[in-house]
């Protein structure tokens, strides 16, 4: 049998081997999905003739019907059971979520047990199914991509036996199907470790001890072959028993595992010793990838079922791992060329295509011509036939080479015509506006085209002076400094090209530039040129065979050269207006950057006041995003009191500005903000717009104000403090003599009466004057810590009675274990007292008092009501002393004195919080009142 019958016929039997595993794996997989195995969650093992309880799964049926490690097995359903294979029968007869009755002595002691029999967990043999998978299509993949090449037929078998060991699983019927794929998943289980090994030891070359022992191979099936033979005596001759079985599964696996290290180790070793750059590349994926597959499987599987543990999650996970082993090898042949496969594919389908046309062809013509003979000459009979086949066989042979050269035409275009191809290349650069991208691209043509091995672009760096820099090469390594003037030097030869016949004897040339060229070793220099200058020199050395280029060459590369100066000027020119584009950019981003990091309010207008620019700023004062502003007019953006303003302001030339102005927000705020509007315009000073500057003073007009208030209010305690003073004398006389007339003219009712009225007024004249001087007191007042909570809780009890008597439910939400403040209980208790009787006074028929405490930076307190409410206009005087408006007091109201209000916001004052009232006619008032935490001293 010549070599291409025999590879014919290999070819056949792996196909066949092929379809016949795949269509048993995939029949295996329907009968595992339709015949579930019986399970107890019970590793049971023989011990002196019955069996023992050795393991027992926490969360499985034996588990739950109480079945302990140690236990003793005596009967299933009332048949003895003595040995393993006895149990598994059994346990198959009862059948899935089944109830079988175990019979089992404990300590001596009988037992029996209920247990419903669940479906084994087989999920690992999906994940195995899927490596296989992914096993069978590697090797699938190499062999059609690679069939010719060594090692690739080995390569195949070994993914086919590795498939068949991990997709084949027996699902324990051992019919006569069951059996054939029992005993080859344990074949190709023996068999799929040594033949990785037998790879190894040969890919890419074989080792040199190899080479000088090959009996060393064979020897790698020996461990194999034995643990084989030692299956089937096992099954044959031996008693089956749990013990057996899972002492030969240890054997097997340890095996496998020895003899994967074993490769992976021959692996790293070639990689190690590899002596050119090729090889290892080669090598490096294919040993990473086998050590990161059998690493974490050894690790994690199969050490921990060597010493005799089940896998867990993380084992059966592990096994993913070996799946890494073909991808490896996979993506090693797509990234480093193994086995030459592009070129071996190529060229096999090529000459496969074109001599199937050819010999269809040629046997169809013959044919043809027999048949037209033997109908023209019937009487030549076979005779004839033959003649006619031979003289037609003769005649087709320049008919053979004409279709021969047009295939060879149509597949290799760029070496059968590449003056053609070279020069739609060459007008094709101009499209390219990537310079180094271009740059690549030519040598890449050129040498492919020309099999030239050497080539160099040298690119003009500056337009004044002539002096030229290695831009990109091929074939060549670094070469440091070189003088490169010979390239702009004048020469007496017409301008065409440069070219030295024997780079190291030019003596025409400078010492610099005879080094240079030495080094080079480029014969040929074709200028570039671009508007009358050269503006690049294409440098190329001899034919990857030594040759000389042809004159025909040289005529196509001075051609070339023109359109590839232009495409050359063009990329520079692309190349420098990007620049500038991203220096634009980069200037717009930085001026962009500026407004947007500015706390003003920024926003730019054309000439028909459309929204053109709207920094972030104003997305936060006015609270409209971008995206709605812009391009939007004025009008249809800002209020009629704003828009009104800026029709008015910008008539005027200059800047201009509004201060103060009150300006409503979309969402309903009203913030005061400094406007500034200025014209927009360019450097040659046209008007292109206008900018507006908002500026958001709406905090700072709220502190002037607080600061107004305090000021004013710290003088108005001053004179009240000195009227005080002096007023309580006279008070205190008219209420003493008052009192003594009173006693004096007791049977006197109308007297009486009148006296009795002046002793009221003179107690609430004093009573003003005590306000007055509580107000005017700002200092000398002991802090300490204090339980808001408790103040607030006190103040109500004593207005408990009132609030009951005019109606009024009180509602409070007092925060538990709330932080301290720094104050004085009386002063904080006057506070409240102020708020709820005030709120009591806006309820005058009833209604509900809220009060509520809240921890964060700040205590925080909240007196709100349904009362009346406070009138817009005088929300800003109710701190004001004197200012009241219960002038007119209805009934359960009293008069107000107008102090209340004043002496609590002193008093809060005092102890640093804040005060805010909110407040709308007939919808109730609230007041918020905040307090700073209190400090303790840190001992260092």
């Amino acid at each position: 049998m010549n070599r291409e019958s025999q590879a014919r016929f290999v070819a056949v039997v792996l196909f066949l081997l092929t379809v016949a595993a795949v269509v048993f794996a995939g029949f295996n997989f329907q009968k595992e999905r339709e015949s579930a195995v019986p399970d107890d969650g019970v590793w049971w093992v023989e011990h002196d003739g019955h069996l023992v309880a050795d393991r027992v799964d926490p969360s499985g049926p034996g588990a739950k019907a109480g079945i302990k490690a140690g236990d003793q097995l005596v009967s299933v359903n009332g048949q003895e059971i003595q040995r393993t294979p006895g149990l598994v029968r059994q346990l198959y007869q009862t059948g899935v979520w089944a109830k079988a009755t175990y019979s089992l002595i404990r300590q001596s002691v009988p037992v029996d047990s209920s247990v419903i029999l669940v479906p084994a967990d087989r999920s690992l043999n999906n994940w195995l199914r899927l490596i296989a998978m992914i096993y069978l299509g590697i090797g699938v993949y190499v062999l059609l991509r690679r069939w010719t090449a060594p090692g690739s037929t080995h390569f195949y078998i070994f993914c086919l036996v590795s498939f068949i060991a991990y997709s084949f699983k027996y699902t324990g019927k051992l019919n006569d199907f069951d059996w054939t794929i029992y005993w080859s998943n344990i074949v190709a289980w023996v068999l799929q470790p040594a033949l990785f090994l037998h790879f190894v030891l040969t890919f890419p070359e074989k080792r040199q001890f190899v080479r000088q022992r090959p009996w060393l191979l064979a020897l790698a099936y020996l461990p194999g072959a034995v643990l084989l033979g030692r299956h089937i005596i096992a099954l044959r001759l031996a008693q089956a028993s749990g013990h057996l079985r899972w002492d030969m599964d240890r054997q097997e696996m340890a095996y496998g595992a020895m003899l994967f290290m074993a490769a992976a180790a021959v692996l790293w070793n070639s990689y190690r010793l590899a002596s050119t750059t090729i090889l290892r590349q080669q090598l490096k994926w294919v040993t990473r990838g086998t050590i990161l597959a059998i690493i974490p499987y050894t690790l994690f599987y199969v050490v921990p079922y060597l010493l005799g543990s089940l896998p867990g999650t993380i084992g059966k996970l592990s096994v993913l791992s070996l799946g890494l082993l073909p991808l490896t090898f996979g993506y090693a042949i797509f990234r480093y060329r193994l086995m030459d496969v592009d070129l071996i594919f190529k060229r096999g389908v090529v000459y496969t295509l074109a001599a199937a046309t050819v010999v269809g062809m040629y046997f169809a013509l013959v044919a043809g011509v027999a048949t037209l003979v033997q109908r023209q000459q019937p009487g030549t009979g076979p005779v004839g036939l033959i003649l006619a086949m031979v003289v037609t066989a003769l005649l087709f042979d320049p008919v053979r080479k004409w279709i021969q050269e047009r295939v060879d035409h149509a597949f290799y275009r760029t070496v059968y015509d590449y003056r053609r191809t070279l020069l739609e290349f060459g007008r094709e650069l101009g499209s390219e506006t990537d310079l180094n991208a271009l740059l690549s691209s030519v040598l890449d043509r050129l040498s492919r085209t020309l099999a030239v091995d050497r080539i160099a672009i040298f690119l003009r760096c500056d337009e004044e002076a002539e002096q030229f820099v290695v831009s990109k090469s091929v074939g060549m390594n670094p070469m440091g400094k070189l003088d490169l003037s010979f390239l702009s030097a004048p020469r007496p030869e017409p301008a065409g090209h440069m070219f030295f016949e024997n780079t190291h004897h030019v003596p025409r040339e400078t010492a610099g530039s005879q080094d240079a060229i030495a080094r080079l070793d480029l014969n040929y220099y074709i200028p570039c040129r671009a508007q009358q200058k050269t503006v690049a020199v294409l440098g190329l050395g001899k034919t990857a065979k030594g040759d000389y280029l042809s004159s025909e060459d040289i005529e196509l590369l001075e051609t070339l050269g023109g359109y590839l100066g232009i495409a050359i000027q063009n990329g520079r020119l692309y190349a420098s207006l990007q620049q500038k584009v991203a220096e634009y950019e980069r200037l717009k981003d930085f001026n962009e950057n500026i407004v947007e990091s500015i706390n003003v309010g920024v926003m730019a207008l054309d000439m028909e006041d459309r929204i053109e620019s709207w920094n972030a700023q104003m997305e936060v004062m006015y609270a409209l995003p971008r995206w709605q502003a812009l391009t939007q007019s004025v009008r249809s953006i800002f209020p009629a009191e704003f828009v009104e303003e800026f029709y008015r302001v910008r008539q005027n030339a200059g800047i201009n500005n509004l201060y103060k102005f009150r300006l409503q927000t979309p969402a309903g705020e009203a913030r005061t903000v400094n406007v500034a509007i200025a014209p927009l315009v360019t450097r040659k000073f046209q008007v292109i717009g206008r900018l507006v500057i908002m500026d958001d003073i709406t905090e700072r007009v709220d502190l002037e104000g607080q600061l107004f208030q305090a000021d004013k209010l710290s003088s108005i305690g001053l004179l009240a403090a000195g009227v005080a003073h002096e007023v309580n004398t006279p008070l205190a006389v008219i209420s003493s003599y008052t009192q003594m007339l009173a006693k004096q003219l007791q049977g006197d009712p109308q007297k009486s009466g009148l006296l009795d009225k002046i002793t009221r007024q003179t107690f609430r004249a004093s009573e003003i004057v005590n306000n007055l001087l509580n107000f005017s007191r700002t200092s000398g007042t002991e802090f300490a810590d204090v339980d808001v909570n408790k103040v607030i809780t006190d103040t109500l009890a004593l207005l408990e009675h009132q609030f009951k008597i005019t109606k009024i439910q009180v509602r409070s939400d007092l925060t538990a274990g709330i932080s301290a403040i720094q104050g004085n209980p009386g002063r904080l208790q006057q506070v409240f007292l102020n708020l709820f009787l005030n709120a009591k006074d806006a309820m005058p028929g009833g209604g509900t008092l809220n009060v509520a405490t809240s921890n964060g930076d700040m205590v925080s307190v909240r007196v709100s009501d349904t009362g009346s409410g406070i009138a817009p206009e005088h929300i800003q005087r109710i701190y004001d002393p004197f200012f009241t408006t219960k002038t007119a007091p209805k009934e359960g109201q009293n008069r107000g004195t107008g102090l209340g209000l004043s002496v609590t916001y002193g008093i809060i004052q005092e102890h640093a919080g804040k005060i805010r009232v909110e407040s709308n006619p007939e919808s109730g008032t609230t007041f918020a009142l905040d307090f700073p935490l209190s400090r303790k001293a840190v001992h260092v």
